[in-house]
């Protein structure tokens, strides 16, 4: 009887993690959705299906709780009015395309390896400053919200895998004022310019190459030892080309296994599966109710989001790699988050390689000063 109702106990606090952590990345997944679907850029429906793809890809693959968000820099594009729809597809489906000769290739890997730990965790503690910045903004739009949704999701640091998220979110939407309906018009047909798509494949793929695929195997496998099998950096190169080249043309905004998104399913207690295909099956739902679920995630306060997005960032600021670093290397991570944070991750890493270089050659002058006394 003690043995079943451990057993019982157990499934239950599962249950409620893979709940609680599969709105964990709300904070990187609504802003983007909402304001692109909402102005009419895209439609709610191939939007929403697009992520249950997603989702239900990455139970599939991976059998872990993979983050699918929207491409940051092509979000923030669009959200300023510099891509159209049909440059859009344009964009997701190239990016799709080089994602997967990029995973053809054993090559990916050898970079991947190349790319010292510390660079690799300076650019996460850069990703996760970027983050921290963008969810201060968003709560500090009305902290009486923010400060209440962080007490309520600070308790996940007593218990992990609680449905902290779902209450938050939960509360949010119920206690929050009407609103107006939100108009969605799917954007009508536009001429395509090469230069603005060329600009979005520039902005986007080394951030999705450094974030989406060398970082986020990184974290996943800090975070799910025991999925390290199953992710790669080919791995998470093939599934986020397949889904922009196969899903984006047809009106699905690009996407990739953000790194920051990685690390919020976790914190909210996501594990296995069950986070992933509640995703899924959420998408489904708002792609099968198009305006009404538009309606309602209009109603989640941005403090709210923003309280989310912080949590998120303080996992990758705070990672174990962090604090785990050789006191030699500590300077070389704050060159390349300090440069991520100024100029992007693409310059994170060039600076962060520039100043490994530097560790390296520093150190062995120690050594060799060593071994002459």
């Amino acid at each position: 009887m003690a043995r079943s109702s451990l057993y019982i106990s157990e499934r239950l606090r599962s249950l409620s993690g893979e709940l609680s952590g599969a709105l964990g990345d709300l904070g990187t997944f609504l802003p983007y959705v909402i304001a692109i679907t909402g102005a009419g850029v895209l439609a709610p429906t191939p939007v929403f299906l697009g992520f249950a793809a997603g989702y239900a890809l990455v139970a599939l693959v991976y059998k872990a709780p993979i983050a699918v968000q929207p491409m940051k820099a092509v979000g923030a594009l669009v959200i300023a009015g510099s891509l159209t729809a049909p440059e859009i597809a344009w964009t997701g489906a190239t990016i799709g395309a080089f994602l997967l000769m990029f995973s053809a290739s054993a090559r990916l890997d050898k970079v991947a390896r190349a790319i010292p730990q510390s660079v690799v965790t300076g650019l996460q503690v850069g990703l996760g400053l970027m983050l921290g910045m963008v969810a201060v903004g968003l709560m500090a739009a009305q902290w009486v919200l923010a400060i209440p949704a962080l007490a309520v999701l600070a308790l996940s640091l007593i218990w992990g895998r609680g449905p902290w998220a779902v209450i938050v979110v939960g509360a949010s939407a119920l206690l929050a004022p009407a609103s107006d309906p939100v108009l969605v018009i799917a954007a009508p047909y536009a001429d395509v310019s090469i230069r603005a798509v060329l600009s979005g494949i520039a902005a986007q793929l080394p951030l999705t190459l450094l974030n989406a695929v060398v970082v986020a195997a990184a974290v996943t496998r800090s975070l799910y030892p025991s999925r390290a099998s199953l992710v790669s950096q080919r791995r998470l190169a093939a599934t986020s080309g397949a889904l922009n080249l196969l899903l984006v043309p047809f009106g699905a905004l690009p996407m990739c296994h953000g790194a920051g998104g990685i690390a919020a399913h976790h914190r909210f207690g996501a594990r296995g599966i069950g986070a992933p295909l509640t995703m899924a099956a959420l998408c489904v739902a708002a792609a099968l109710t198009g305006q009404d679920v538009m309606r309602w995630l209009t109603m989640i306060p941005m403090p709210v989001v923003g309280a989310l997005l912080a949590y998120a960032a303080a996992d990758l600021v705070l990672s174990r790699r962090m604090f785990d670093a050789r006191a030699d290397c500590r300077p070389v991570i704050g060159v390349a988050a300090i440069m991520t944070v100024a100029l992007g991750a693409g310059a994170g890493l060039v600076a962060g390689l520039a100043a490994e270089a530097v560790r390296v050659q520093l150190r062995r002058r120690r050594q060799i000063i060593d071994t002459q006394r």
